[in-house]
């Protein structure tokens, strides 16, 4: 049986390897090449090479209940959306909670992963570091789990952009952005509309002479906010996802895009794209449209060249003694420790089976965890991918042979080029409930929701039409949390509880119960109907009428 195990990387997913590997009885040690845990949401003023980097004012476009480890919610009194140092906290609590931070070893680089040469026979990998005094050491682990993420390198396609080496002014990635002061009263463009590129235009808004902002293809604004003001995240539950998946993308896309067209006319504003809602990365930004409005943010098209200190936009028209540029173009993920017939990497595209495992290795003992990009949090995501790969370095889980893998990549593949505009961005795109609800149904957590709703209809009304939160993935199977129900129905109260910081007393409206208890009974008449002949058998064993229920009614 696998035994130790190498942790690369001590970000948010590093930390959930470490917790999984524990919790399968496995020996994880971590390599982190800095001083401390956190990866990306680690701000530090200046830049390091080959690291995530953030400016200051970074705070997450999801909120606390929806991105959070699936057995530990954050503290009650944390604001729903997080500044970078709150996350930095959370991790820290979460860290020592459960005594993850003795498991590191910190300022220590990974030079080289490599196959033993009994591999085929044993598994094993050669892992090579380097401490910060330039001491090498060779460690034996019976399996690897990469969690470097993917905003390590910038993405900087200068050749793009004509003119470039004459431009006068200062240009730099996104990554390289800190903070807004030194660019008060100058002329910034911003090139790029995703949510780095946004915010960053709306913080700059706030200091310069003007603030254009370049976009290609436009892109669909989401806020932050949902209706009666509580977390747009949180207003996602599984009924809409079942009906996402019923209906066609193109009618689902359309009601959506009308009712954010009804907060702010996106063709008004020039943000409109050619592109669905649905077919590319949207932007969360809250305060994008009122900069918009107040003039102090325009937005241009792709820009054709730069003449000295002049922007030459696409459609003709210029911008004169332009100080920045900030390009928010993105990032570009490689694993330069791993030889390429491991993990080969080619234009952002890897060939992981459920972007997890390489295929073709003859044994399953190296996982790459975190590499997705959802519409949503990764945390959750990447702690799922861990419970799934520790059990199957464990052997609890095989995986399926070598053509299916391949043919499931490739299936996946099709599937995101039908869907997404082609970006270096759409090659590791995955929804977040249907995604979460893939993996745990390999490793036996995903929640039973006919069952839930017969058994404990409460719950299962919840997870039906709540948020679908990570708790859900701790009520069943291995890794099974007995906090996770009260944690499930008491989420709304810690979303409250950072609001409530003056007394009101203005009466609270009476929610009407009517609607679930509807739904509660239909669920009650359908299963009495389709188990009519059998009822005996279903009070003795409650596993025979969802048995049932689920061949005729599979959501």
């Amino acid at each position: 049986m696998t035994r130790r195990v190498a942790v690369v990387g001590g970000g948010s997913s590093g930390l959930a390897c470490i917790k999984c590997c524990l919790d399968e009885g496995l020996q994880p040690v971590c390599f982190e090449s800095s001083d401390d845990i956190g990866g990306l949401w680690r701000f530090k003023e200046n830049p390091e090479a080959d690291r995530a980097s953030i400016y200051h004012s970074v705070i997450i476009n999801t909120s606390k209940e929806m991105m959070c480890f699936s057995d530990f919610p954050i503290p009650a009194h944390y604001p729903n959306y997080m500044h970078n140092s709150l996350i930095m906290d959370y991790f820290r609590i979460y860290a020592d909670h459960f005594q993850l931070s003795e498991h590191i070893r910190f300022n220590t680089k990974v030079l080289q992963v490599k196959q033993r040469s009994d591999f085929s026979r044993s598994g094993q990998w050669d892992v090579e570091t380097e401490n910060k005094d330039g001491q090498q050491e060779k460690h034996i682990f019976d399996a690897v789990m990469i969690c470097i993420g993917h905003h390590c390198h910038p993405h900087l396609p200068l050749h793009d952009f004509p003119g470039i080496d004459s431009f006068k002014g200062k240009f730099f990635h996104s990554r390289d952005y800190k903070t807004s002061e030194q660019w008060r009263n100058k002329k910034v463009v911003v090139v790029g509309i995703g949510n780095s590129g946004g915010d960053i235009a709306v913080e700059l808004s706030r200091v310069t002479k003007q603030l254009y902002l370049s976009t290609r293809r436009g892109a669909w604004i989401l806020n932050r906010v949902g209706d009666s003001g509580l977390p747009l995240d949180m207003q996602f539950p599984r009924l809409l996802n079942y009906v996402r998946n019923l209906v066609p993308m193109s009618l689902f896309s359309g009601l959506v895009e009308k009712r954010l067209n009804k907060r702010f006319d996106h063709a008004l504003y020039n943000l409109k794209p050619k592109h669905r809602l649905f077919s590319q990365h949207p932007t969360v930004n809250d305060e994008l449209p009122n900069r918009i409005l107040s003039g102090t943010v325009q937005v241009k098209p792709n820009i054709r060249r730069f003449l000295g200190s002049r922007v030459e936009f696409d459609d003709g028209s210029v911008v004169e003694d332009v100080d920045l540029v900030v390009f928010a173009t993105g990032y570009r993920f490689s694993f330069p420790f791993l030889a390429s017939h491991v993990v080969s990497v080619s234009e952002n595209n890897a060939t992981l089976y459920k972007y997890v495992f390489p295929p073709e290795l003859e044994r399953p003992t190296l996982a790459v965890i975190g590499l997705v990009q959802p519409l949503g949090a990764v945390m959750p995501i990447a702690e799922m991918q861990a419970r799934w790969a520790t059990r199957v370095f464990k052997g609890c889980i095989k995986l399926p042979s070598v053509a299916s893998m391949l043919q499931d990549v490739r299936c996946k593949q099709e599937a995101m080029a039908e869907r997404y505009v082609s970006s270096q961005r759409h090659t590791i795109q995955v929804d977040y409930i249907t995604y979460m609800d893939e993996i745990a149904e390999l490793v036996g957590a995903r929640p039973s929701l006919l069952r839930l709703l017969l058994t404990d209809p409460r719950l299962g009304l919840n997870l039906l039409l709540g948020a679908c939160s990570p708790y859900q993935y701790r009520l069943r199977g291995p890794g099974k949390w007995p906090g996770a129900r009260q944690a499930i129905l008491t989420q709304w109260e810690r979303v409250a509880r950072p609001m409530q910081t003056r007394p009101c007393d203005d009466p609270k409206p009476r929610r009407s119960l009517m609607g679930p208890l509807i739904l509660a009974a239909a669920c009650v008449c359908v299963a009495s109907y389709v188990n009519r002949n059998k009822l005996p058998a279903f009070l003795q064993d409650p596993t025979v009428l969802f048995e049932q229920i689920k061949a005729v009614w599979v959501f």
